[in-house]
């Protein structure tokens, strides 16, 4: 009985609250037009969804996540020009006089106060907005870069020297400081210096086998497989100390330097010596070096790489995976990512870096989008950047309303196949609330793009 008095109550709530809504939207249009009408619409029916978002036990609700779907589909409606206000509105009132009475004097010219006529509000296109912020937000001075260079590279000669005397009977190779910031895509400090770390491995003695061919089933990922055992047993390789099951694990590694890292290295000492202050980040599985120097903070991390076992010489990266994945190796696919944009770029002289640093700046400013990394993001301008259009800099706030709408797309469909390989789903790895979080911040930032700049 209380549970049917209950919905009952729920009922009549939600009736009293459309019976609000519908009222409240006839007299908006008698008042505000049909355009008005709809952009209040709009606003009342996200603000209903707010309200049963907070009220509605999360099982009762299974169609919530689609707040920001239904919404979309009113982005059809025809914007009209509101009403024009009445004559007598459209200018100002005068001040009464004040009333005479019967026995004082009159003034029969009164002064009217002086009427101040402020300047009109300077307004800014969106395309100028877009390109404020890229000064403001993404832009690094070249003073920077250079400073941040000059520091990535004197660590990793340090990082080196220390590498090759704590564990001389591992052949690391050069360490090659690299990334976003070396090749003109850093946005801010969106992005850590990449410093990597090659494992020299012995030819012949290693295979490569698709990510999709193990148990993980991944393919993004690949094993590093030992062979010729027949020939050259385990110990013959000083990487064989690192094999799980016959393959190279990367955890292994990746936890044999970070305790180097954190607890071997005297990191004051080599901060005192470039003029800077270096620590390890605990919190984060990655290898990771804070660097602050009292005119920069940059991240460096240090990311240790398997390259050149086969002839596509793909780029591994020993990154910590979960579940059945953890002892594989990812594929890192930005040095063919960036050069494909370079290349387009170079074609027609275009935008597609800048806008990949734009969408990079302002989703890592966006509370709610700061989940869409440079990988998701560089799909993104990839997919627009084959196509033959204008993209000089007049088009450049074009293009970003572009990106927000094939966002908005991928994320209905939860599926954003990776340029380089389809079989790959960079959205594949968030939640159903997380997808629903980016695309109703995505659609409303497509109403409103300024607000997001």
């Amino acid at each position: 009985m209380a549970e049917f008095s209950q919905k009952r109550g729920k009922q009549r709530g939600e009736e009293g609250l459309g019976s609000a809504v519908d009222f409240l939207l006839a007299n908006a249009r008698l008042v505000l037009g049909v355009g008005g009408a709809a952009v209040l619409g709009i606003a009342t029916l996200a603000v209903k969804r707010l309200i049963d978002r907070a009220t509605t036990p999360r099982d009762e609700d299974d169609a919530k996540g689609d707040s920001w779907k239904e919404l979309s589909l009113l982005k059809a409606t025809p914007h009209q020009q509101p009403r024009p206000p009445p004559a007598a509105l459209s200018h100002p009132i005068s001040p009464l006089a004040p009333p005479s009475g019967p026995e004082g004097p009159t003034d029969t010219e009164p002064q009217m106060p002086p009427q101040l006529i402020s300047p009109a509000p300077l307004c800014l296109t969106f395309q100028e907005k877009l390109l404020a912020f890229e000064q403001d937000h993404v832009v690094i001075p070249a003073a920077h870069v250079a400073l941040a260079k000059q520091l990535a590279g004197d660590i990793a000669l340090e990082l080196q020297a220390y590498l090759k005397n704590k564990f001389p009977e591992l052949p690391f190779g050069a360490l090659v400081p690299g990334g976003p910031l070396y090749e003109g895509l850093q946005a801010g400090t969106t992005e850590h210096v990449r410093l990597l770390a090659p494992l020299v491995l012995e030819p012949g003695l290693w295979s490569l086998v698709p990510g999709v061919d193990t148990v993980a089933q991944d393919p993004r990922c690949w094993a590093v497989r030992r062979t010729q055992l027949e020939f050259h047993p385990r110990g013959s390789s000083p990487w064989d100390r690192f094999l799980i099951g016959g393959y190279l694990s990367p955890r292994v590694l990746l936890e044999l330097l970070r305790k180097a890292l954190s607890a071997s290295v005297y990191w004051p000492a080599i901060g005192g010596l470039l003029g800077c202050l270096i620590k390890p980040s605990m919190a984060s599985e990655e290898l990771l070096l804070e660097v602050q120097h009292e005119c920069l903070e940059l991240t460096m991390i240090v990311l240790v790489t398997v390259t050149g076992a086969n002839e596509d010489n793909r780029l591994l990266l020993a990154w910590p995976l979960e579940g059945l994945a953890g002892n594989l190796w990812l594929q890192d696919l930005y040095p063919v990512e960036a050069a494909r944009l370079q290349a387009l770029d170079d074609r027609d002289a275009g935008t597609r870096r800048r806008l990949l640093l734009l969408l990079c700046g302002v989703c890592h400013h966006h509370p709610a989008l700061g989940r869409l990394g440079r990988g998701h993001l560089t799909q993104v301008v990839l997919h627009l950047g084959e196509q033959e259009v204008d993209w000089t800099e007049e088009a450049l706030g074009e293009h970003f309303l572009q990106a927000l709408e094939l966002l908005i797309g991928s994320l209905e469909q939860a599926s954003l196949p990776c340029h380089f390989d389809p079989s790959v789903n960079l959205l594949g790895a968030f939640r159903e609330d997380e997808i629903d979080d980016m695309g109703y911040a995505l659609y409303s930032g497509l109403q409103a793009p300024e607000r997001l700049v």
